[in-house]
């Protein structure tokens, strides 16, 4: 029932308290009947809480003893029109009502109950709307709200008093003059819990990395007396550890405490800000052999040559180099050649073919920069005279950086990577300056292990700097460009991706959809491939799409047991679905691609079995044990960006 019609019903009075006129009885008996009625005493007419219409008793006679009539107004007076539904004929109506002659209806009554009404409901949609904003509260603007609903635009504004409270207790933080900086490295437990509570608090702070920034630890060990972390300082004090953030945390006095200290300017005594520069960079020790290399780079003469029916550019035959070394440095022929194959061994001149390290005669080489493939190597910024690192000793320092990038520029579950902030991003500079140690690096006294992290690491890395530079790829033709032609130069040879997962991760197997090893008989490069693939491999390489393993990199000393991890975790985060209805088993393209490497179907889910958690391990079980026939489907690969 409506609000209208419950107003009118409550406001129309009771037709069976009323003594009805027979309307056909004549003007004058009705109206007589009327004049010999007792006077009553004059009553007011009051409405109630409940909108009903009371008559006030008294000495007065009841109005049911009076009998009621329609009357006909005076003639002289205008004569009003009939209501809509009454049928006038003649002197009489068809439809009879009675109504009382003293019955009044109290019109501010119905006034003041319909403004309540209406009040009252505009009341309960706003608290609606109000509960709506408050669950969505991140989508709309803490002061005032609108919202657009069908055929109704609601405005919702917060009391004044209260928002600028809310606003004082949101902004704590907000009008700082201080600095919270703290000291950490990369995978670092604690480090990333400090990391993940300054996000969710909403404070900016300033993280230096002892990993990417070596030379801020002698800092360290001054301002704490010790090399742990993390540190946190808030301006130029000490607060402590991971230890004295939860106490205070627990305690709730950071916010307090913060508040206390941050609201000073920061002093010029306070861990400096991590600046654009090359203070953080050890001495190069130049290589030995670099002044007589420069010597020949002068000296020789470097020209194209017809060799084998092939233009061989910017070359210089062994001899001439013998030749160059005897004048320069006054020995014999014997020590020249000596100091040849010292050169060719430090990668700083190679075989035009590759045949040999070097020989005194009518052998052609050419220096490692002028190799055909040096323009596509995207570490190569001009030669690095400098004396090579130890490889291993290079790959963990651009391990940590790249460990410290994904902890800054990355989602926490590793699935989301912000491209676009690491090439503006100061570790990311740092790691292009590193990455050039590994020209001449020598790989070959790696023991497996150590290789297999090396070769794992260094994929991962490249793709982040292909996407970087060159973009993530579109279709299938920009694919196969993104995989073989972005390349490194590692300990004298290029190496491209499909080059690192193909020839040295799977000991030279033909690649997917392919009819040729990447690795001829007599490349160098098949030195270092590995003597037996390990399928767990698949699951540690990251080619930067949504549908590949997340990112990550891996230490010499824990890598097996790294692998397993991101095999379980890949398995567990939609790797396999198993449909039991249909007696079906969803697995990764990636499985299909790489089949060469897993085996037979069989010989595939019993070994995904050790990957897989209670319950899907309990359906697979299922499905291979009651005798009937399992069907693998491939899901489909989703080539899009993780960013």
């Amino acid at each position: 029932m409506s609000s209208v019609e419950s107003l009118l019903k409550m406001n129309r009075p009771d037709v069976s308290d009323f003594s009805c006129v027979d309307l056909d009885q004549p003007k004058e008996s009705a109206q007589g009947q009327i004049d010999n009625a007792p006077a009553a005493p004059s009553q007011a007419v009051e409405s109630d809480g409940e909108g009903e219409v009371a008559m006030a008793k008294g000495g007065g006679q009841s109005i049911n003893s009076v009998a009621a009539g329609f009357v006909h107004p005076h003639a002289q007076l205008p004569k009003p029109e009939a209501p809509r539904g009454f049928i006038e004929d003649g002197d009489q109506i068809n439809r009879s009502v009675s109504f009382t002659e003293n019955l009044s209806v109290d019109v501010p009554a119905i006034g003041k109950f319909i403004r309540e009404t209406s009040s009252n409901f505009s009341t309960a949609l706003v608290k609606s709307l109000s509960s709506t904003f408050k669950d969505n509260n991140a989508r709309y603007a803490p002061n005032v709200t609108e919202i657009n609903l069908s055929g109704l635009k609601v405005i919702v504004k917060s009391n004044e008093s209260e928002s600028e409270s809310d606003r004082a207790e949101d902004s704590i933080f907000s009008q700082v003059k201080g600095r919270i900086s703290f000291f950490s490295r990369s995978n670092c437990r604690d480090s990333t819990a400090v990391r993940t509570f300054f996000r969710e608090k909403g404070l900016k702070v300033v993280e230096i990395n002892i990993d990417v920034f070596p030379k801020r630890e002698k800092e360290l060990i001054q301002r704490t007396g010790s090399s742990s972390v993390p540190q946190i300082f808030v301006n130029e004090k000490l607060l402590g550890g991971l230890v004295v953030l939860n106490s205070l945390r627990n305690s709730g006095q950071f916010d307090y405490r913060m508040r206390e200290m941050l609201m000073r300017k920061c002093p010029d005594d306070a861990p400096a800000l991590p600046l654009y520069g090359f203070d953080d960079e050890e001495e190069d020790s130049k290589d030995e052999m670099i002044g007589i290399v420069r010597i020949l780079r002068h000296r020789l003469p470097i020209q194209d040559r017809l060799m084998k029916m092939k233009i061989v550019k910017n070359c210089f035959a062994g001899s001439e180099l013998v030749e160059v070394i005897i004048h320069h440095l006054n020995c014999g022929r014997n020590k020249a050649v000596e100091i040849g194959k010292i050169a060719a061994r430090k990668h700083f001149i190679h075989h035009i073919f590759g045949e040999n390290e070097f020989e005194d005669g009518n052998h052609f080489y050419r220096f490692l920069e002028h190799e055909p493939y040096i323009p596509r190597c995207y570490n190569f910024r001009g030669s690095n005279d400098s004396e090579p690192n130890p490889a291993i000793t290079v790959g963990q320092r651009l391990a940590k950086i790249m460990s410290a990038i994904m902890e800054s520029y990355a989602s926490e579950d590793r699935r989301h990577v912000d491209y676009t902030s690491i090439s503006n991003s100061e570790e990311f500079r740092r790691y292009v300056n590193l990455v050039q140690d590994l020209h001449r690096v020598d790989i070959q006294p790696l023991s497996l292990d150590e290789k297999l992290a090396f070769f794992l690491n260094l994929y991962n890395m490249m793709v982040i700097h292909a996407v970087i530079r060159i973009g993530h790829p579109g279709g299938l033709i920009d694919r196969r460009l993104f995989f073989s032609d972005f390349m490194y130069l590692v300990g004298g040879h290029s190496f491209s991706l499909s080059e690192i997962e193909n020839g040295i991760l799977r000991n030279n197997r033909k690649p997917p959809y392919s009819l040729t090893r990447h690795f001829s008989s007599g490349d160098h490069r098949l030195q270092l491939a590995l003597p037996k693939v390990n399928v767990l491999v698949h699951f540690g390489l990251c080619n930067g799409t949504k549908s590949s393993p997340t990112v990550r990199f891996f230490s010499a000393q824990t890598v097996q047991s790294e692998l397993r991890v991101a095999a379980r975790e890949f398995f567990q985060c939609g790797g396999i679905e198993i449909n039991l209805a249909k007696r079906t088993v969803h697995l990764s393209r990636i499985i299909k691609w790489f089949s060469a490497d897993f085996g037979s179907d069989k010989e595939i889910l019993k070994w995904i079995l050790n990957f897989l958690d209670a319950s899907k391990a309990g359906l697979l079980t299922h499905l291979m044990n009651d005798g009937e026939s399992v069907r693998i489907s491939y899901q489909n690969y989703d080539w899009s960006p993780n960013s």
